[in-house]
C-alpha cells in the first residue's frame, strides 16, 4: 500500500473516531438528556438535531465519507476496511480520557488483538 493511500485511510478512521466522540460529547449534555427524559418526540429530536456535539460529529462523518470514498477508488476494499479498526483504538482510549470509562485488561487484549489484525491485513 503506498503511503498516500494508507495516510488517507487513517485520515477517514480517524474523523469516525473523532466524530464518535462528538456525538457522546452532544448525547451527554444536560439539555439533550433532559429533553430526552421530559419532553416529547418532537422536541426531543429537536433537542438532538440542533446540538453543536451532534452536528459537529456528522459533519466530521461526511469529511471523513468523502476521504473514504477517494480510498476505495484508489485501494482494494479488503486491504482497506480492516483499517477501520482503528477507530477502536481512538474511541477506547478518548471514552477513557475524556468520560472515564472503565479500560480493563480484556478491553486493552481485545484492542491490541484489533490492531495485530490490521497489521497483517495491512501487510498483504
Amino acid at each position: 500500500m503506498r503511503g498516500a493511500a494508507l495516510a488517507l485511510i487513517l485520515f477517514s478512521v480517524a474523523l469516525s473516531g473523532l466524530a464518535q466522540v462528538s456525538f457522546k460529547l452532544g448525547m451527554s449534555s444536560g439539555a439533550v438528556r433532559e429533553a430526552l427524559s421530559q419532553r416529547t418526540l418532537p422536541q426531543a429530536v429537536q433537542a438532538v438535531v440542533l446540538n453543536p456535539g451532534v452536528i459537529g460529529g456528522l459533519m466530521l462523518y461526511a469529511i471523513g465519507t468523502v476521504a473514504w470514498l477517494s480510498v476505495l477508488a484508489r485501494t482494494e476494499l479488503s486491504l482497506a476496511y480492516p483499517f477501520v479498526g482503528f477507530s477502536f483504538i481512538i474511541t477506547a482510549a478518548m471514552g477513557y480520557l475524556l468520560f472515564h470509562e472503565p479500560l480493563g485488561p480484556a478491553r486493552l487484549v481485545g484492542t491490541g488483538l484489533v490492531i495485530a489484525g490490521v497489521v497483517l491485513v495491512g501487510r498483504g
